[in-house]
This record gives C-alpha cells, sequence and structure tokens, in this order.
C-alpha cells in the first residue's frame, strides 16, 4: 500500500477504506521485537480497533525469553517456563506467526517467510508485503572453524539449551558414580566454558554450585572430583564490571577450584578432547560455547543498509538511515551513543539500550504515522549485575562496587523489577521463597527431549540413551531448533577463539554477551 495512504488511514477521524490499513511487519520477538510490538497496540490502539493498522510479529519462537535467568533456570532455582513470556498473552491485539524472515525486499516492501504452516503444508516459503518494517531479529551465535565444536559443543542462549546443559550435567554425574573406566570417569566430570563474557561466567558459576551441592546425594563422588574450566581469548572477564571486579571474579572463581585460564584460546574438541593454546588438553563430555555473538542472518539476506559488521546503519531516531518506512534497534542495529564523549560511539548491543530502544522506537513510529514529530535515543548507560552463583554476585552500578551477597541481591531484586508482566513476577519470587525454605532441585528430566522414546521402543523401534554433547537419538548437542543455530554466547565481540561475550545486559540480559541477543546485566 502506498504510504501515502498510510498517512491518510491514519489521519484523525479519517474511516478506514476497505482496503487493510498499514501493516507493520515485526521481525524478531525477542527484547526489541516484543517490547516494540507492546508499545505499537498499546500507542496505536485506536486505529488497530478500526483497522487501519495491523501489527504482525515473525518469530521462531511463541515466547520471548528472559534470557538473564537462564544460568538460574539450568541450577533449579527457577522453572523453565518462568523464564519465557508467551507472545500471544502479552501482545493480543497482534498477529503472531511463528517462522523465520528468510529475506527482506524493502524497495519492493516485501518479506519471504518460512512458517511452520509453510512447512507443514510444503509450500516452502510466503511473501508478505508490508507498509513499515521493524528488524529485530536479535542475534546468532558466533562459532569459529574449531575441529570438533559443531559435533561437540553446546550453546547457552536459550531456554532448551539451558535445561539440556543442566541435564547434561547430571547426567554426566550418573555417568560417573556407576562407571568403573577411569577414564570415561574422568571425562564425564570434566566441564570446559568457552566464554569469559556474561553466559560463560554465570552459567559455568550456577552450574558449579548445583553440581557442587548435588555430590552430596552420590556414594562415590564429592565436589573435588570434578574440574571445571573457564576459557577465555582475552586477558580479563567480564569487561562490563570493570577491571578491579573483573580481577575479583577471577580470584573468587579460582578460590572455587575453578580453572580460569585468560588469553588462552580452544584450538580443537575433536574426539571430545578440548585442546587449547597453552598446550593443555582435557577429555570431557561437557564443551559451552559462549564465546559471543554475530548479527541474524536476515539483515544480510535484505537490501537494507549495514555496517562493516553487519548490523543496521539506523539513526538516534532508530530509522533505518537511507532506508525510509525501516527501523532498527538491539543487537541487529547501530544506534549512535549521544551520551558517550568518543566521537562515532554506538550504543553497545545490550538489554539495557534493547528494552529502552524499543519502548521509543514504538513511539516513534507511531509519532511517523501520524506526522507527529520523533524523539532521539539518549540514555547514559547505568552499570551491570551478575550472579555468580547463590549468595554471591558482583555489582558495578553508577559508580558503586558491590561483592558477594549484597551484588547478588542486587543482581536479583533488579532482574524481578525487569522481567515482564506481573504473573511472571509472581511466580519468580514464589519460586525464589520457597527454593529458600527447602532444599536444591537436582533431577534431571533429559527423557522429557525425547517424549516418544519410550513408546516408539514399545512399538518395535529403537530406544536409543543419551548421546552425550552429540545429543540424542543422532541429534547433534549444538544444534538449534528449526535450522536455527544452537550454540549460543552473548555478546558481539570478536576476539578469536573465544572472548568475552561482551555486553551488560540490564533490563534483561539477552543472552549472547552484549547484545540484544547478548544482554548482559545492568540497569
Amino acid at each position: 500500500m502506498p504510504h501515502g495512504r498510510v498517512k491518510a488511514a491514519f489521519s484523525r477521524g479519517t474511516a478506514p477504506g476497505p482496503a487493510p490499513g498499514a501493516r507493520i511487519l515485526v521481525v524478531g520477538g525477542g527484547y526489541v521485537g516484543m517490547y516494540t510490538a507492546l508499545r505499537l497496540q498499546r500507542n496505536l490502539k485506536g486505529e488497530l480497533a478500526r483497522g487501519a493498522a495491523e501489527i504482525v510479529v515473525v518469530t521462531p519462537d511463541p515466547y520471548m525469553t528472559y534470557q538473564p535467568f537462564l544460568p538460574e533456570a539450568a541450577a533449579g532455582s527457577i522453572s523453565p517456563r518462568h523464564v519465557v513470556v508467551p507472545l500471544r498473552r502479552v501482545l493480543d491485539k497482534c498477529r503472531v506467526l511463528i517462522g523465520e524472515a528468510e529475506s527482506i525486499d524493502h524497495a519492493k516492501r516485501t518479506a519471504v517467510l518460512t512458517t511452520l504452516a509453510t512447512e507443514e503444508e510444503g509450500t516452502g516459503s510466503l511473501e508478505l508485503p508490508y507498509d513499515e518494517l521493524v528488524m529485530a531479529p536479535g542475534s546468532v551465535s558466533r562459532t569459529l572453524p574449531v575441529p570438533g565444536l559443531a559435533e561437540h559443543g553446546i550453546g547457552f542462549k536459550t531456554v532448551e539449551e539451558a535445561i539440556g546443559l543442566r541435564n547434561h550435567v547430571i547426567e554426566q554425574m550418573d555417568i560417573a558414580s556407576s562407571t568403573r573406566d577411569p577414564a570415561v570417569r574422568d571425562a564425564a566430570l570434566t566441564f570446559v566454558f568457552v566464554g569469559g563474557g556474561y553466559a560463560g561466567v554465570e552459567a559455568l558459576a550456577e552450574l558449579q554450585d548445583m553440581a557442587h551441592y548435588a555430590t552430596r546425594y552420590y556414594h562415590n563422588l564429592a565436589p573435588a572430583d570434578m574440574k571445571w574450566l573457564l576459557v577465555e581469548a582475552t586477558g580479563r572477564i567480564l569487561p562490563e564490571v570493570g577491571e578491579d571486579l573483573g580481577r575479583y571474579t577471577v580470584s573468587e572463581l579460582r578460590r572455587r577450584n575453578i580453572d580460569v585460564r585468560l588469553e588462552t584460546r580452544l584450538d580443537s574438541c575433536a574426539d571430545r578432547v578440548a585442546r587449547l593454546s597453552d598446550g593443555a588438553h582435557f577429555p570431557t563430555r561437557t564443551l559451552v560455547w559462549t564465546a559471543g555473538v554475530k548479527p541474524h542472518p536476515v539483515l544480510a539476506a535484505s537490501d537494507l543498509p549495514l555496517t562493516d559488521r553487519g548490523r543496521l546503519k539506523c539513526t538516534t531516531h532508530l530509522s533505518v538511515d537511507g532506508a525510509r518506512h525501516a527501523w532498527g534497534a538491539g543487537d541487529a542495529a547501530s544506534v549512535p551513543d549521544v551520551t558517550a564523549a568518543e566521537e562515532g560511539a554506538v550504543c553497545a548491543p545490550n538489554a539495557q539500550h534493547a528494552v529502552r530502544q524499543a519502548k521509543l522506537l514504538g513511539d516513534n513510529l507511531a509519532a511517523s504515522l501520524r506526522g507527529e514529530p520523533l524523539t532521539g535515543y539518549a540514555h547514559k548507560y547505568a552499570g551491570s549485575v551478575a550472579s555468580l552463583g547463590l549468595h554471591k554476585g558482583v555489582a558495578h552500578v553508577y559508580g558503586r562496587k558491590l561483592k558477594g551477597y549484597p551484588a547478588w541481591f542486587m543482581h536479583r531484586a533488579y532482574h524481578l523489577s525487569r522481567v515482564p508482566t506481573f504473573n511472571r513476577k509472581a511466580r519468580v519470587l514464589a519460586e525464589w521463597t520457597l527454593s529458600g525454605l527447602f532444599k536444591r532441585e537436582i533431577v534431571s528430566l533429559g527423557s522429557l527431549e525425547h517424549p516418544r522414546a519410550e513408546f516408539a521402543m514399545a512399538a518395535g523401534g529403537e530406544h536409543h540413551r543419551s548421546g552425550g554433547t552429540d545429543g540424542k537419538n543422532g541429534r547433534p548437542g549444538a544444534g538449534g531448533k528449526n535450522g536455527r543455530p544452537g550454540a549460543g554466547g552473548r555478546g558481539d565481540t570478536d576476539n578469536s577463539g573465544g572472548g568475552s561475550g561482551g555486553g551488560g545486559g540490564d533490563e534483561g540480559r539477552k543472552r549472547g554477551d552484549g547484545t540484544d541477543d547478548g544482554v548482559g546485566n545492568s540497569p
């Protein structure tokens, strides 16, 4: 529909014509996608009611994952269903399509989509015309050509990966407690994490905490039997909290007998042996890759202007520079940071910026349709918080540095206030309260990943057991769903060999360390 008709449809007192009103296509259902659509359905309430506007959200999952809670979900402190927000419930005035945007032809205002329906029908893809485009696809894991990584690596970017990793760790403890082979036992009890950003550090700290607690229920396992390694390509971890707290975090992890190796790369994990650049090698059945993220491939499959790092070139109004009626924010966008002292600085790809940008984007898009002036984005980074396990953490907020219990409490309080919907806030608070009264849950529900396995065996099929990090039933452990990358990190860093995931988060760390989907943990 020509944009002139879009403005006409939004003129006050103008009844919508027989043709549909302005269609706003939101690509992505993460932080930016959900918050933008939520803001739009509030700002355009009248237009939506009378058919002058339509909001379509295309997302791979029917929910938004609050990624800062993934480590606690993996450790059993929070139920997995409480770290996700159902999009259809929140975006009740929007049309939600479960699928992927394969390409964007903005010159023609069309998007090529693959949905669950098109896959089931075998029709391939469909073309969806639009009037306004919001690009919020987030990011995907940035992997490197490390031998064995695709076969044995495990990501930590989705709730499925977090729970799968939890089940896997407990399963390795079961293997170690029952095997008679010392080599198998040693490999099962060796856990290697690559990437010293939020995702890697918090996942490692929470799971190590959980596993050490669980050893009391194994008659032949002790905490000292386990090897936990953190491999970071740069000389520091958690750069968002500052050098002092970064050094404190290293000393705290080492105090817990976690082997932290800085300025070290993973050279290979072929044959289930982690070989490091310093010459060390460790047989292991658990290799978690959290070494950063990169822009979603759909950006490259569009005719929109991109930076040399593959992100959208955006203005302070969050419109795509040089492309009318296109908008972007979060991990996918390079937005000028007008509060920074350096000229040409851009906003870090983290949740702190993503959520605020999404809300402003929703306001500006609605204002644009109505012919009203736009507002520029400006937000000074407030700081970061990180959990290092139960009652342990670090925080650097508004210049103040906290460590230990106060930082851990601030981490929980901050993210409880930021998790979307009152329903989720109440449920998370209830679970934290109950976990303080009762013992930690250490059950593994790995069978949930293959609900048909028992029935298939009963019906005459082959019954498969765990395949370790290679996955079960022949599925790769590092793989995502629907063809999406599974290995996740957090951060848009380019440190070869697994740099820190970057981005401090905030408003929800979008796990990917430093990006929309890579959020850190900051206010």
